[in-house]
């Protein structure tokens, strides 16, 4: 799962021959170069979405980590999941105003920076997905076998340490990355720097690797224990149980629409460059367009699931409504109505605390 490899995807190919730009064919791989398409416009714009998101994934997982927090004595193991989600969404959201500038004026923040920006995105891409799958287990256990919770709060906890230092191992190959002046300008990138048989060999490796684990194997995890656990729920009289579900199949989704399309992207650009595709300078350049699309869709996901529990989570707008009251921020008499409200939509055993 490349993520943090095709942040300027404009700026990575060296110029050699301009004739190529227009010209489809299946080229030499010894001799094959493109000339690099650079659209200034679309790099303003991919600064504007980064700074946007940086602003509303930080102001949102804050709030969701203060609601969390400020409730930890009815704290359940998904919440537990959600805390360290909205952890990563949070740091993740750090490293995208360097992103912005690198956006408009190059990378000028060094190649020490450059390692330790580009590990802590993947860190927390990696770790996000991780978690989601976490909590998809955990909600098929809950339901479809009627887990009970009293002895699990250790073990929720060792599971969460496990997948931040998985994260960590699976982000170690971006250590490769660092700053590169740029042939076609007299600026650097942060772009991942490998020259030979050797390197081409381990970059496929790596991203195969993140490909599997850092998306199939979560992906099929979550479509099995949601598969099962929607039928499940249909088989159950009433909709409380299907209310609480709400939540977080709207948070799964959401993880599909913003990286699906990057993910399948970045699978062909592999395909592209190991010659599995004839490749060219237009084919190339429309892939390089499409990485960076959908890379800024990728990015959109860090501020989602704060959105997604304010619209739809009913116990999170009635913990955050409390803890508005406690602060004197909103009258109780008002708290103490939408909680009646809504309590006879949340149920114990199933619900995420959101």
């Amino acid at each position: 799962m490349s993520f943090a490899t095709t942040i300027h995807p404009f700026l990575k190919e060296n110029a050699t021959n301009p004739d190529d730009l227009t010209t489809e064919f299946e080229p030499d791989p010894s001799t094959f170069s493109c000339n690099p398409e650079i659209y200034p416009a679309m790099n303003t714009l991919a600064a504007v979405v980064y700074s946007l998101v940086c602003f509303l994934a930080v102001m949102g997982n804050l709030v969701v980590m203060t609601v969390i927090l400020y409730n930890r004595r009815t704290t359940s193991t998904t919440d537990v999941y959600l805390l360290n989600l909205a952890t990563a969404d949070l740091l993740f959201a750090l490293s995208l105003p360097f992103w912005a500038v690198d956006a408009i004026s190059g990378w000028v923040f060094g190649d020490a920076m450059c390692k330790v920006v580009s590990v802590l995105q993947e860190v927390n891409i990696y770790s996000g997905i991780l978690l989601l799958a976490c909590i998809s287990v955990d909600r098929y256990l809950a339901i479809v076998h009627s887990a009970q919770k009293q002895n699990r709060p250790f073990l929720t906890k060792l599971v969460c340490g496990v997948v931040w230092v998985m994260a960590v191992l699976l982000s170690l190959p971006i250590l490769y990355k660092s700053e590169i002046p740029d042939n076609s300008s007299e600026q650097f990138i942060c772009n991942e720097d490998h020259d030979g048989e050797f390197d081409e060999a381990w970059r496929l490796a790596t991203k195969t690797l993140r490909h599997v684990i850092g998306f199939l194997i979560p992906l099929g995890v979550m479509v099995f224990c949601y598969s099962v656990t929607i039928h499940r729920l249909c088989q159950t009289k009433g909709f409380q149980k299907q209310k609480a579900m709400k939540v977080i199949i709207a948070v799964v989704l959401a993880f599909l629409v913003c990286w699906l399309p990057h993910n399948v992207t970045v699978l062909i650009d592999t395909l592209l460059r190991r010659k599995h595709i004839a490749d060219s300078c237009v084919r190339r350049h429309h892939i390089d367009r499409a990485l960076s699309a959908t890379q800024s869709l990728g990015f959109l996901h860090s501020c989602i699931n704060p959105i997604l529990y304010a619209f739809i989570g009913v116990k999170f707008r009635r913990n955050l409504l409390k803890l508005l009251a406690d602060k004197g921020l909103v009258k109780e008499r008002e708290e103490s109505q939408f909680r009646r409200s809504v309590q006879s939509s949340v149920n114990g055993t199933t619900s995420t605390t959101i």
